[in-house]
């Protein structure tokens, strides 16, 4: 029997989403460059709420002001951004969606002209302009990490995703591409897997059973193996920390990079895993009712919506009324994504996908 979109589910902390749809955390450029919460943030993320997200999570938000990703990130480096956060934490549950923040840092990706110095990494890189962390500053990100979900909690989010995808400073300590670390940081799968795990633990240790804590891996891309992700995903499961894992497929239906003659797809490769009590959310073009469907009947928890949550800030609540929905087709105008919500700089920002903003 596949899930029903519209049906509630229930996390091992005692958290209850009331449907199947999560707003993906995407980049949008729209807060301060102090890292304030700006309203065109705040606005973006409560008319998803509103729209039906059964869970709504923040864009990347960085943990240290070194690992900045890019301009107008939100931030939670510091106290002075509890006060935004408490009021978008609080607008959000109002509308009876769970509020996540995802703790992220970009280490080798911070460009230098956001953050005005060389950025780090867990090996130097030349190529991206980016120095190796020192132990000590290890130790420092591991902290900085947890203490970002202590001020997240604070805030009044009912948790955090860790976001170890995409390239980003936690993906940088997994990949064998990147990471050529001669402590107990790198080298084995355990070792570099070792910061992910410490903050994982640290989180737990810090807010207690009853805070949601997820986890983003992707993997492929960025020196990403899938036989590893799956042993790392295992392990998390396994260590009883957390409520959910997030895997970011960039597309559901694809074919596994790492087993070309297989005709399995990356979904039937990560659904081989055991996943106990804890839940699984993937993202991947999942755009209209039927990927919905389709998604869930092969057993997955929830689904992760990017695309189709800009093209309409109630896409759950179309998708739960027509299973067969089909979002509007692209190029779209700029007054149309103006009234989704998306302020001029998102709109912006949304120039990057090619054929999306009508010219």
């Amino acid at each position: 029997m596949s899930i029903e979109s519209s049906s509630p589910l229930v996390f091992n902390c005692g958290a209850v989403m009331k449907n199947r749809f999560m707003l993906a955390p995407m980049t949008n450029q729209q807060s301060h460059e102090d890292g304030k919460l700006s309203q065109d943030e705040f606005d973006w993320l409560t008319m998803r709420a509103k729209g039906g997200f059964g869970l709504t999570m923040t864009c990347a938000s960085h943990v240290q002001e070194i690992g900045k990703g890019f301009s107008g990130q939100l931030g939670i480096f510091s106290d002075d951004h509890i006060k935004g956060h408490k009021k978008l934490a609080s607008a959000i549950k109002s509308y009876g969606s769970l509020a996540v923040i995802q703790l992220h840092h970009a280490g080798m990706r911070s460009p230098k002209e956001v953050i005005g110095k060389k950025a780090v990494c867990p090996s130097d890189s030349p190529k991206h302009n980016a120095r190796a962390l020192t132990l000590a500053e290890v130790y420092d990100l591991r902290k900085d990490f947890i203490d970002a979900a202590i001020r997240a909690k604070k805030s009044g989010y009912d948790g955090v995703e860790v976001h170890g995808a995409h390239g980003y400073i936690v993906t940088q300590f997994l990949s064998t591409d990147i990471n050529k670390r001669q402590d107990e940081y790198g080298g084995s799968l355990e070792n570099r897997s070792r910061l992910l795990f410490e903050i994982v633990e640290g989180i737990r240790k810090a807010c207690g059973s009853n805070f949601l804590l997820g986890v983003r891996l992707s993997p492929e891309r960025f020196g990403m193996q899938l036989s590893e992700i799956k042993t790392i995903s295992q392990q998390l499961v396994d260590s009883n920390l957390i409520d959910f894992l997030d895997l970011s497929l960039w597309d559901y239906k694809k074919t596994a990079e790492e087993f070309p003659d297989s005709d399995r797809s990356l979904l039937e490769h990560i659904l081989d895993l055991n996943y106990k009590t804890v839940k699984l959310t993937v993202a991947g073009t999942i755009n209209t009712g039927r990927d919905v469907s389709q998604v869930l009947k092969a057993g997955v928890d929830f689904v992760t919506i990017g695309r189709s949550a800009i093209l309409h800030h109630d896409f759950p609540k179309r998708v739960m009324a027509n299973p067969e929905f089909t979002p509007v087709d692209i190029p779209v105008s700029i007054d149309y994504l103006i009234k989704e919500g998306l302020s001029p700089t998102f709109v912006n920002y949304m120039r990057r996908w090619p054929n999306f903003v009508e010219e």
